[in-house]
Formats: C-alpha cells, structure tokens, sequence
C-alpha cells in the first residue's frame, strides 16, 4: 500500500487545473475555469474547476471532486492507480507498505486488465529491441519504415516473436491470470489450447488519454495474402474501439496548444507526423469515424483538420465523418494530398518545413472541398447537381450555431451559383423534421419519467429537512471561520418593574453560532453525510478553532468528499452564465451572512416543531387525545408563530 506521507505530498503537490487540464479544454471563467462535461455529450460548457478550492464539478452530471477523484472518474482508475498517476507527473517519490494477500485480492478486475496490458506492452518493447529475432524483422522493419530510435521508444513499439505461445507462456511464468490474458485478447484460448494473437507481428500499443495501455495493433510482415494485415485487440471491459483514437496521449498537450487536431487514418500517418514535428495528430485506426472519438477531441479543441489519402474512392467512403463532426458544433477543414499518397509518404518524401507550408496551403473549408469532390460528376448533369447542393445544405443543417449557418448557406448560394432563397428553404425544412424526430425523442423520455403524485408529495417533507441540513453545512464549509455581527433580543426591566426585549449586537465565529444553538435545541442530522461532516467540524473547532475544508476535499471517504465538493462548487454555478455581462449582478453571501446564518437556525426550528406538532396530533382517536399534548400543541404552535415573525414570514 501507498505509505500515508506519500498521498499527502500528492495531494500537496497536484494542482487540478493542471491534471484536468491534460482531458478536458478548459478557459478562464473569472477566478475559475470552465469547460465541456467530458461525462456528456453538450454544446454548452458546464464543467467547473476551482484553483483556488482545488475542487472541480461537472453540473450536467452532479460528479465533483478533487484532482483523484477526476481520475477515478474519468480514467477509472483505482485510488492507489490516481495517486501513483500523480505521483509520477509530479517527480514525487513513492513509499509503499507491504500488501497483504486479503488485499491484493481486493484488486478489481478492471485493473488486472490493465496490468496485463501493461506487461504486454513492456514484453513486446523487450522482444524488439533485445531479441535476435525482434531486431532482425521487428527493428528492421521500422527502421525501413523511416523511423527514428527515440520515435520507436516514444511510441512503445514492439515485436510479437513468430512462435505458437512465448508471450503465453511468459505472461503465465510472471503469474498473470490465463482468465485476462483471455479477456483482453492477448492470448487465444481454445479448450486445451492457449496461443499468441499477435505471433509474428510488430506492434502498436494504443493508449488511453492518460496513457495507460488498453489494447493493441499488430501488423503481419507475412507475405501470405490469406493473412489479415492488421489484428487489433478485441471488445473489452478496458477497449473500446470506436470511444479511442491513437495517438490522443501523445497529441493532447498540443492539441489544445496549437488549438487543432489533425485526424489521419493510421498508426504509421500519426508516427511520421510526429517525427515530422507535428504532434497535434490522431488516427481512427482504420474504422470509420464515430461520435465519441469525436467527443474525445471535443473536449481539448473545437477545430479538427481530417486528412485524406489521395484515394478517390477512400475519400467518398470517409465523407460521412464530416457530417458527424459538424454535428458536435465542431468546425472542420479538409486536406487532400496527391493522387497515391497518404500522410505518412507524404512526410517521408518532404522536409519538415515543407509538410507544414502544404497543410496551410491546402486547408480548405468543408463546402469548398465537398464540391471540388463531386463537382466533377455533377457539373453537366442537373439532377446530380441538385443532388450535391441538397447534400452540402444536409451538411449545414447539422451545425448547432444558427449564425454558422447562415454564414455557410451564403459561402453555398455563392460557390453553386443558386439563391439563398431556395437553400434558406430547403434549410428550413431539413431542420424542422430534425426537430420534430428530437420532441418525439424528449416526449418519450418525459412518458418514461413519469411519477405518481403522492410519491412526490411523500418525498416533499423528506426534502424540506434535507434542503435545510444541507445549507448548514454550505454555511460551515464556507463562512464556518468567518466573523460576523449578530443580534440578540435580551429581556431588560425597567424602573416601573416592566419587562421589554431590547437589541444586542454582538460578534461572534459563524460556526461557533450555529454550534451553541444547535446544541441549545439538542438537533440532530437526520442524513448520516451530513452528521459525520458535521461532527468532525466540531471536533476540528474544539481542538484548532477553526475548520480545516481541505481535510474534507480530501476526505477518505468518497461520499463526505463527493457532498463536500458539489456543496462548494455551487457556489460557482452561476458563473458559467456569465451574468455579470449580462448586468445581473448577483448578492454575495457575505454581505448579509449574519441573516444568513439566523435564517437557517430559524428554519430547521420550524421544521423540526411542524414535525413535533404532527407528532403528537397523529392518533387514531382525536377525542382521546391527552390535555398535556394539546397544551404543548398549543406552545409549540406559540413558539412557530414567533420564528415565523423573525422569518418575516406569514403562519
């Protein structure tokens, strides 16, 4: 296990702007940063990370944490896997205590995937670079394919020896399970019969964003037309092959520096980019293009550059991702390259200096380029020309901005020569079925929802004393150490011996408020979350005088720092609206805090008597009720009327 100094210098050291960062694009938001939800699929950011509180929250999904529990999250990693994680991005020297057997098998499954992967990986690197066999066919191979040591060892390549089951038998000699070495496809099982997948192949392990090893592709060197070139890794609980993109963990820091991806189609085209100096490229490796590859570079930038091999043929059976990335509100750019290349010949056969000035040069807009593509069947025949512009305005009908849009129809009525009029139309309707098909889809999501109304009402009064918890402990968490001015009504006689409440001002800590009249009326947190925050709160007061919130960002246990995080990161909510520009101006709680702090005292007070008073009136027989509990109906009736006036509220 991970020694308790080192998770506190992790937690010291990590900031989570920086480790979110590295997944999601984030812009400045005032003191805070903003983004795209990297749980969801949305247009608009709500994703919101706290320097300051060191917390982040994703409000479409009501996940929050800190930077271990973003990793968790995100990554699926385990706690030790986020720490070790950290820990190795910022140089912090891991203690380790000895794992007991009862704990290491608490390791989940998920992780033992990855572990085995892992060990794939380092195995395959091994064979290539210190085999007899591996440096003859696997280096030499890359070697010929123009690749560079430092590339090879930057991309972890490897080399699968051409035997039935060495891996096989390595991994099992090493004690890794025949179960994941089955289940992440690394080894074929077959009744008696366990052989590699990879045998013979070099191979190309394919990480995830934060670079762990989910699976791998590995190409033949065989001449045997009966052998498939390309075997990747089959469908697994860690590989999933059309939610991943080669590349991304090598790409991602300058993804969202250069803001652009560029989209390639294979391992090889993102290798040479690399070496070319252009590191901002994925691939697809090989599949068609989907939604949530798509989402993966949605997250670092908004602008993607797809490349297409000079393949006719190729570039029409690829078109369709275009529509797709449009519909993420993405703007996309085109790039052929001549008649038999491809991005990897092509930066081969050219300097550096030279790749770059050709990808500038022949960036071109989607519309420009879908009718340079079909222009040429379509130029003298009407009907595929209305074909064409029928199937570029699809194309804009997909883009969320209604401005981008317009600004597209123009560029089409211009390039087509037909009116804006008649692509304004045809534009109208495309979007009116679209949004039709979308209520149909929201209708049935509300049929699907429906609740009867008695289990609201039952869950109303439930909700009251939980609402009313809750903003106790926003209070603690956020003012709990703050000073603020409150006022007492104090009983004073006068000379006549009559008896009259006069104000008090006094100043006093906002937690040792709420605690002395909490303790006065003896109240106890129904919900258990908020009993165990509370609870320590007062234990820090007692021995520190103050509240630490970090120990409770930091919390081991992931529901006190799940609660913590999303009460704190409410606060912010509102600047995602930008409100301020808007010139809604917005009162701070501090500016009224001592009310705030009364208000909150007062309501759980009258909750807590309505719920005593239904008490005591909840008999089967009304005529048997007894004279005590009537008189103290009666007083605790007294009582809310007086809260109620504080309240400034009508009984």
């Amino acid at each position: 296990m991970i020694s308790r100094s080192t998770i506190d210098r992790v937690f010291e050291t990590a900031r989570v702007e920086e480790v979110i960062g590295e997944f999601v694009q984030l812009k400045k938001a005032g003191s805070n940063f903003k983004g795209l939800s990297p749980f969801t699929d949305e247009k608009t950011p709500s994703f919101m990370v706290s320097p300051v509180k060191q917390i982040w929250k994703d409000f479409s999904t009501g996940k929050g944490g800190n930077a271990v529990s973003f990793l968790m999250e995100h990554e699926h990693y385990s706690y030790p896997e986020a720490i070790k994680y950290l820990a190795k991005k910022y140089n912090i020297e891991i203690e380790e205590t000895v794992q007991t057997d009862e704990q290491k098998e608490l390791m989940n499954e998920r992780e033992s995937l990855f572990l085995v992967s892992q060990f794939a990986k380092e195995y395959f690197h091994k064979t290539l670079l210190n085999t007899e066999q591996g440096k003859a066919i696997g280096f030499s191979y890359f070697k010929e394919r123009g690749f560079r040591e430092e590339t090879i060892q930057k991309f972890d390549l490897g080399y699968c020896l051409d035997e039935w089951d060495d891996f096989t038998k390595e991994a099992l000699k090493k004690g890794y399970d025949i179960k994941y070495l089955d289940k992440t496809g690394l080894t074929i099982v077959r009744e008696d019969k366990k052989f590699d997948r990879f045998k013979g192949r070099v191979m190309f392990p394919i990480h995830s964003m934060s670079g762990r090893i989910l699976g791998f592709g590995g190409r033949t060197l065989s001449n045997d037309k009966k052998t498939a070139k390309y075997v990747n890794s089959p469908e697994s609980d860690i590989y999933h092959k059309s939610k991943i993109l080669y590349g991304i963990y090598h790409a991602k820091k300058e993804i969202a520096k250069r803001d652009n991806c560029f989209l390639v189609e294979g391992y090889t085209d993102v290798i040479s980019f690399h070496q070319s100096g252009i590191e901002n490229v994925v691939a697809s490796s090989g599949t068609a293009l989907t939604s949530d590859q798509i989402r993966l570079v949605n997250r670092l930038t908004k602008n993607i550059t797809v490349l297409f091999d000079g393949d006719a043929a190729g570039i029409r059976a690829s078109i369709r991702g275009i529509d797709l990335i449009l519909e993420q509100g993405m703007n996309v750019k085109v790039v052929t390259f001549p008649e038999g290349e491809d991005p990897d010949s092509f930066a081969k056969a050219h300097s550096d200096l030279e790749l770059k000035k050709y990808l500038e040069q022949s960036s071109q807009d989607f519309i420009n380029f879908k009718v340079s593509l079909l222009m040429t069947d379509a130029q003298n025949d009407p009907v595929k020309k209305a074909g064409l512009i029928r199937d570029i305005v699809t194309s804009i009908s997909k883009i969320p901005d209604s401005i981008q849009r317009e600004v597209y129809v123009q560029e089409c009525s211009r390039i087509m020569e037909i009116s804006e009029r008649v692509l304004f139309s045809e534009l109208a309707q495309l979007l009116s079925k679209g949004n039709k098909d979308r209520a149909k889809e929201e209708q049935k999501k509300r049929q699907a929802f429906e609740v009867v109304k008695t289990k609201e009402e039952q869950l109303e009064e439930v909700d009251s004393l939980y609402i009313l918890e809750k903003e106790i402990i926003r209070i603690l968490l956020l003012f709990g150490n703050k000073n603020a001015d409150f006022i007492d009504y104090v009983e004073v006689e006068d000379e006549e011996g009559n008896t009259h409440l006069e104000k008090e001002k006094y100043s006093n800590q906002v937690c040792k408020e709420l605690y002395l009249n909490l303790q006065d009326d003896e109240i106890e947190f129904s919900n258990e979350v908020f009993q165990t925050i509370y609870y320590e709160m007062i234990h820090q007061l007692n021995q520190d005088d103050q509240i630490n919130i970090d120990s409770f960002i930091n919390h081991t246990s992931s529901e006190v720092a799940s609660m913590v995080t999303s009460i704190l990161m409410d606060e912010e909510r509102y600047a995602l609206s930008d409100w301020e520009r808007k010139n809604i101006f917005v009162t701070q709680s501090e500016e009224v805090l001592s009310k705030l702090v009364s208000d909150a005292i007062l309501n759980i007070r009258r909750v807590l008597i309505d719920r005593k008073i239904q008490k005591l009136m909840t008999v089967d027989d009304k005529a048997h009720i007894q004279t005590e509990d009537l008189e103290m109906v009666q007083n605790y009736t007294a009582l809310k009327k007086r809260l109620y006036t504080k309240l400034m509220r009508v009984v």
